[in-house]
């Protein structure tokens, strides 16, 4: 008996170790969670650090993110959001084999990754103007607090930096999802790639949302 007779219907993006196309997703779908967990297990190390740090030196932590712009915190936290409800367009639109409209939103997606990127970069520059970046030209007032706000700056340009890295990896992914959807390699029967990656995209924004109380709002009314 022929292979093709075996399976009549053998989808060209199925691989040969999976039955069908559905259980070929839950794989990846398992795969992506399983990832995501040792993610979850590498930021929570790094959240951990800083609320050690911050009940050790509460005054320092509390004076540094004061040097935090908010608005520009909470524009971000807005712009993400936003980008988390396109990118569930996206996944539905693929699911319902709507091609221009996945396009459409996976487009929104990633304009609005960039535009977070741009906001973080305005932030960056401003903590390099004040001198705020950890180092020989560190500088901070009270003299008294220096030390632990460094301690602070660090932190934040360690899980900020990190989250804008997972940000440039998602625009990436994004980058090809979009390819596939122009090439019409995405359908209503096979949107694997783009549930996927929906996933991770989610991800990015949910640590940015225990990152932006974190860093920018507690201790503020002090």
């Amino acid at each position: 008996m022929l292979p093709e007779a075996v399976h009549p219907h053998h989808h060209p993006a199925l691989a040969h170790h999976f039955d069908d196309l559905g259980q070929q997703q839950e794989a990846a779908t398992l795969g992506m969670w399983v990832f995501l967990v040792t993610e979850v297990l590498f930021f929570g190390g790094l959240f951990l650090v800083y609320s050690v740090y911050r009940i050790w030196y509460h005054d320092a932590f509390v004076a540094a993110s004061h040097e935090l712009d908010i608005t520009l915190g909470t524009i971000n936290t807005a712009v993400l959001i936003t980008s988390s409800l396109t990118m569930a367009l996206a996944v539905h639109a693929a699911q319902l084999g709507q091609r221009r409209l996945l396009m459409i939103f996976l487009v929104a997606t990633m304009i609005l990754g960039t535009v977070f990127l741009g906001i973080k970069a305005v932030e960056y520059y401003d903590k390099f103007v004040h001198h705020h970046i950890p180092g020989r030209t560190f500088a901070f007032e009270p003299r008294a607090q220096a030390r632990h706000a460094q301690i602070f700056f660090s932190l934040y340009f360690a899980m900020t930096g990190l989250h804008a890295l997972h940000m440039i990896i998602g625009l990436g992914i994004m980058s090809v999802m979009l390819w596939l959807s122009w090439r019409g390699a995405i359908s209503a029967e096979y949107y694997i790639p783009i549930e996927i990656s929906g996933l991770y995209w989610h991800f990015v924004d949910i640590v940015w949302i225990f990152l932006f109380p974190l860093l920018y709002l507690i201790g503020r009314h002090a």
